[in-house]
């Protein structure tokens, strides 16, 4: 897992990957107006995903991972807490569904709230477990973009 500003992509991203791709439409091509849904960068290689939505208890919520994708969290609007913990050693809740690229897990007993706010973004490698979505004191609600970049 990555946290950062937007400003410093260039430390994780080597040029020409996709990895370098997401981070320059984030930089150089998003447009906040743009609503939710998808939005196709490089086909199912890069493709956005702008959401909007009010935070969560933590205990509403569960952990998830992907296997095809990492993930990067970009926020724009409010803030939101993502849980983290590594992948290994969780419990399933639900099996991996290939179409969603997308499995469930059981809270471990331990894990590390990562804050997120305007500016910063998160990375998600496929062995980093998270739970986004989490509400941080004072912001209600969160505005940000998830690329989605085929690993």
């Amino acid at each position: 897992m990555i946290l950062d500003s937007l400003k410093n992509w260039r430390r994780y991203a080597a040029p020409g990957s996709r990895l370098a791709r997401a981070f320059m439409f984030l930089e150089n091509e998003w447009d906040p107006s743009l609503p939710d849904g998808r939005i196709d960068v490089l086909g199912d290689e890069i493709f956005a995903l702008p959401q909007g939505y009010d935070t969560h208890d933590p205990a509403t919520r569960f952990f998830e991972s992907h296997e095809r994708y990492l993930d990067i969290q970009y926020v724009i609007a409010g803030a939101e807490a993502i849980g983290w913990c590594p992948l290994e050693g969780l419990a399933p809740k639900d099996a991996y569904n290939p179409e969603r690229d997308i499995a469930f897990w059981h809270h471990p007993a331990n894990w590390t709230p990562v804050l997120v706010h305007v500016g910063q973004f998160a990375v998600l490698y496929p062995e980093d477990a998270h739970m986004p979505g989490l509400r941080m004191e004072g912001f209600p609600s969160v505005r940000k973009v998830v690329m989605k970049v085929l690993v």
